[in-house]
């Protein structure tokens, strides 16, 4: 009878090792599967060996394996996020119909050609025509600007929105998992679909991930806010341009999201280092060259020549407009009696020299103190630093391509399904199938010659 129940044991086994490889089979190709398999144990008794049995269902999940892939795929997203809006600002601010330099050298060129003969008319028009062209292309920028700090705050409550729906998926797994290991149910397929969400969490922010020995993960923001806490879920909320805020049971918590990690994190450093301190730098030229321009322009005369000069310039606002001064009225004299005189015109062409104080910022966007610079220098430096911010994000998000892909490759080594694997796996325990079938038919044989004679 012992050799009966060691074939009936090993056969039953073969068959659970062949159905975990059937599985494996059949999930090659389905995103975050991770392969199964069995554990097999010797069966003692005092008498001797009673076969074999299925310890465990195995599944080859690695946590460290799993927490790099994670850790990479957060810090893809956060590079991923900006770059677009980068690419954006590098290709406008570089094109000729909205650099700001270009309006400059046009505006100034039209002082230039007016100081040949400041009294004419269609020179005079020309300067107004330029003033308006420049006033158009920091009108244009700014915007731009605006448009895309609308943008980032579009895409930030769809990401808010996309973390909330998340943890609810994750806590409710969470549960399912805790449920079905109290009633022995095998719960590989609730461990796949809730990895899947964890990474696709990661890809928004950035997390901590901690397993309970319930089966439950709790799962928390890289400065410790809660996110997922067994079957409980937070809820995330946008508080301010900057601001999230996390409500957890009776417990609120509000903080930046600044260097936050994942998608959220970067779009917040994009505003916070890149955006903001280029639209003050954008303003502080705009109010300067214009509060210049109409400072000179008040220490001269304009025709009759006892006319006092007229500002061209409206900087009240916060914004580069024009006052609808007309040609006219361009106060080029220096003289409040000479009308031809270009005295005022000369100083008025020599404040492309000019130096204008402007904010400085340190690479984490905080403002650091003021410098001098030439305002026909301010917006060269401004493309300059935005392409070097370019560049970096660009080599940052193809390292962190490279890091992401290598862990990826990490995971399935331990992970994911070879198939010329699971063929020999299939072979092997189809061989242990039919050998232990082979031993019982060997026992039958045996119990049935001993019953004929006896018999």
């Amino acid at each position: 009878m012992s050799i009966i129940l060691n074939g009936l044991t090993g056969a039953l086994a073969a068959q659970a090792a062949l159905n975990a490889t059937s599985q494996n089979v059949a999930n090659a190709m389905t995103p975050g599967y991770t392969r199964q398999g069995v554990l097999l144990g010797s069966l003692e008794t005092p008498r001797g060996g009673a076969g074999v049995q299925v310890s465990a269902l195995l599944r080859f999940s690695d946590g460290y394996k799993n927490l790099q892939l994670w850790q990479a795929t957060s810090n893809l997203g956060q590079y991923k996020a900006g770059q677009a809006y980068l690419t954006q600002l590098e290709q406008v601010m570089s094109d000729d119909t909205a650099n700001i330099n270009e309006g400059i050298d046009q505006f100034f060129a039209a002082l230039n050609a007016a100081s040949v003969q400041p009294e004419s008319g269609p020179l005079r028009e020309a300067v107004i025509t330029a003033a308006d062209g420049l006033v158009k292309r920091f009108d244009s920028l700014q915007q731009l600007f605006a448009n895309q700090q609308t943008a980032i705050a579009s895409q930030r409550d769809g990401v808010v929105s996309q973390v909330n729906t998340l943890t609810a998926d994750i806590a409710l797994l969470n549960k399912q998992i805790s449920a079905g290991r109290s009633a022995g149910v095998n719960d590989a397929g609730l461990q796949d679909a809730r990895d899947e969400k964890i990474k696709a969490l990661s890809e928004l922010v950035s997390l901590q991930v901690v397993e309970t020995p319930d089966g439950a993960k709790s799962i928390s923001l890289k400065g410790g806010q809660p996110l997922v806490v067994g079957a409980d879920a937070a809820t995330v909320t946008t508080d301010g341009p900057d601001q999230l805020k996390i409500r957890f049971a009776s417990t609120q918590f509000t903080f930046s999201d600044v260097g936050l990690g994942g998608q959220l994190g970067g779009l917040a450093d994009l505003q916070k280092q890149v955006l903001t301190p280029m639209a003050t730098t954008v303003s502080e030229l705009a109010l300067g060259l214009g509060n210049a321009f109409n400072t000179q322009l008040a220490a001269g005369f304009a025709p009759p020549a006892a006319t006092p000069g007229q500002p061209l310039f409206d900087t009240t606002s916060g914004r580069l407009k024009l006052t609808g001064l007309s040609a006219a009225n361009l106060a080029f004299s220096s003289s409040a009696t000479v009308s031809g005189d270009s005295g005022n015109l000369t100083a008025l062409v020599g404040l492309k020299n000019k130096t204008l104080t402007m904010t400085t910022f340190d690479t984490q966007g905080a403002a650091t103190g003021t410098s001098n610079v030439v305002l026909g220098d301010v917006f060269t430096q401004l493309v300059g630093k935005l392409g070097v911010a370019s560049s970096l994000n660009q080599a940052s998000q193809t390292t962190a391509t490279t890091v992401r892909d290598q862990a990826e490759e990490n995971w399935k080594s331990s992970s994911g399904v070879n198939t010329d694997e699971e063929a020999i796996s299939l072979m092997q325990y189809q061989q242990m199938y039919q050998a232990n079938m082979k031993v019982v038919a060997v026992a039958n044989q045996l119990f049935d010659s001993t019953l004929a004679m006896l018999g």
